[in-house]
């Protein structure tokens, strides 16, 4: 697949489907690994680093689940590419910074990605549209056990799989979900809710993961604890925890239904009047109105636009999809009117 060809798609795991779509965006199983006789990729020389990314290259191709996958080195992309691939999930910020050789391959859905090279020498994901981790370990276990075949991988019999980040030897597992929580937002509850999650060693970022802020009501949470545990168990127990924030927001939601429906209706459709008509527009303020746009389709206040679509926006409207789309490199001020262009197109059969 070509990035031209990406363009004008985005992943399963964006589709809007899945256990408790209304709150879950989407569900991730991690895996960080490395190879016994390597050393750790920020201390490689490049001869080592290219060599790696050979041998799992030769893995990958050999693999039967990753049959149908898209292979990039860093000498087929640029740095725009890779920023689309980060807007997209499949890579992160720090794959993105990479001087060294590195690469990432990803299946045509999208639903599986492994960074090469990045702080670990594999980084292996599964992302799942909803609230799925218990799928999304399934896979993740299946291929890296089938590149486990032909890659030898760093472990310990009393740590673990050993990587770069001490917090993550053991299984090497991180579980996450980006939820969408603009009720636990709106009634001020969000901080309490974030501060007993933090007692619980549970990691909150934003919408790109490590470094970022949460916007647009967009919040990604984590586990922080991988040594000691089996794989099943990190994933249950911070299933347990995600399913308690599914059902904060949801109450939330039905408190703001019930006391103040048409001031929330208000807002609602008001932020869908100013995406409808805006001609300039950031994408941090995009995606505050878009959230709340999301929650009147999750509400039933607007119910002739599709979900799948919504959730396209948040991606596609982003500064490196923006000039993907219009094949061009864009200034900060031509990329918030072609934003409010796309977005002006995206939603002009919605009613008002």
């Amino acid at each position: 697949m070509t990035i031209d060809e990406m363009v004008d798609k985005t992943g399963e795991w964006l589709k809007g489907k899945g256990p408790s779509n209304d709150v879950v965006i989407s569900s991730r199983v991690r895996l960080a690994r490395n190879l016994a006789g390597f050393i750790f990729s920020d201390y490689m020389p490049k001869s080592m680093a290219e060599k790696l990314v050979g041998l799992v290259k030769n893995a990958v191709d050999n693999s039967n689940y990753l049959k149908k996958h898209t292979f990039f080195s860093d000498k087929d992309i640029t740095l725009l590419d890779k920023e689309f691939f980060k807007e997209r999930h499949l890579i992160s910020g720090e794959l993105v910074e990479a001087k060294r050789p590195h690469a990432v391959c990803f299946t045509d859905d999208e639903i599986v990605s492994i960074m090469i090279n990045e702080e670990d020498h594999l980084r292996l994901q599964v992302l799942q549209s909803g609230f799925n981790l218990v799928e999304a370990l399934r896979l993740i276990d299946v291929i890296d056990a089938e590149l486990e075949n032909n890659l030898d991988y760093a472990f310990s019999p009393t740590l673990g799989y050993l990587t770069a980040c001490p917090t993550n030897v053991g299984t090497g597992l991180r579980a996450s979900c980006m939820l969408h929580l603009p009720a636990l937002v709106m009634t001020k509850q969000i901080n309490k809710v974030l501060q007993a999650l933090s007692k619980m060693s549970i990691a909150v970022r934003g919408l790109y993961g490590e470094g970022t802020q949460a916007t647009g009501n967009f919040f990604q949470f984590s586990n922080q604890i991988t040594l000691g545990r089996q794989e099943e168990q990190i994933v249950n127990d911070f299933e347990k925890i995600v399913k308690q924030v599914i059902e904060h927001e949801q109450e939330a939601r039905i408190a703001l239904s019930n006391k103040r429906l048409t001031k929330l209706a208000d807002q609602i459709w008001r932020s869908l009047g100013i995406l409808r008509s805006t001609r300039i527009i950031s994408s941090g303020e995009a995606n505050s109105l878009l959230s709340l746009v999301r929650l009147g389709c999750d509400l039933g206040l607007i119910k002739d636009l599709n979900k799948n679509k919504l959730n396209e926006l948040f991606i596609v409207i982003q500064p490196a999809h923006l000039q993907k789309i219009y094949r061009t490199e864009l200034p900060v001020d031509e990329r918030d009117e072609k934003r409010a262009s796309l977005i002006r197109e995206k939603l002009k059969s919605v009613s008002l």
